[in-house]
């Protein structure tokens, strides 16, 4: 990985490494070590391991701190929802960080830095990276600025479709979700759908898949009709 890149996503994260090669191996997915035919420890699994758990007590703690009425089972599945691979994804996708990884030919090709599992795996490894290399505070202060500040409005993204429903729903309304255009290569579609409120357009978004396509459109739609009730309130 060149130097430059390096000191591009740390200036990104606020954060300069001690030892750059740990957030070389953050950020390097098996495909690339496999295909460069490296030791099977020189990819980011071992770092996601550790940065996994990082994230599990750092969201605990914060969680624990934030509900202090509600019973385990409840803190369990809130806990559950912030960690979970579409939310940690969205996170990465906030940094960027599917530009910086380093991915085998095949995987590149298909999509691989647009991939949920992909995306997640490496940001709980560069918590992994940050936590070795600058210890538990540091790795706390990543954890709370990139993935729990503003995590409902996160959460809000992962539900959007549910969310919406609920309120067209509310209002007596019919939702519906079309396929607007379709672009790109069989291994690297794009598709772009539009959210309608009985039949009018109301927001549009683009996607990898359609369903992700959707999710997008319906939180657009969201934010949408948010800003229409304010503006009738004022």
């Amino acid at each position: 990985m060149k130097r430059e890149m390096i000191i591009e996503f740390e200036q990104k994260i606020g954060y300069t490494f001690e030892n750059p090669d740990l957030l070389v191996v953050a950020l390097t997915h098996s495909s690339y070590s496999n295909e460069m035919r490296l030791k099977k420890y020189q990819c980011n699994e071992r770092l996601e391991f550790l940065g996994d758990a990082v994230l599990e007590l750092v969201s605990s703690e914060f969680i624990f701190k934030e509900n202090p009425t509600k019973p385990e089972g409840d803190l369990t599945r809130i806990r559950a929802s912030y960690v979970c691979e579409p939310t940690l994804a969205l996170c990465a996708r906030e940094l960027n960080l599917g530009d910086y990884l380093l991915l085998g030919k095949g995987e590149d090709l298909t999509g691989g830095r647009e991939r949920d599992s992909i995306l997640s795996d490496a940001m709980e490894a560069t918590i992994g990276a940050v936590y070795l290399d600058g210890g538990f505070d540091r790795a706390k202060e990543y954890i709370m600025r990139f993935i729990l500040q503003d995590i409902e409005q996160k959460k809000m993204f992962f539900d959007s479709k549910t969310i919406l429903q609920e309120i067209v729903q509310g209002e007596h309304q019919t939702l519906t979700y079309e396929l607007l255009e379709e672009s790109g290569p069989d291994h690297l579609k794009s598709f772009t759908v539009g959210a309608f409120i009985d039949g009018k357009q109301i927001a549009q978004a683009v996607g990898r898949t359609k369903k992700k396509a959707e999710q997008a459109a319906a939180y657009e739609a969201i934010l949408e009709l948010h800003k229409q009730e304010k503006r009738k309130k004022s």
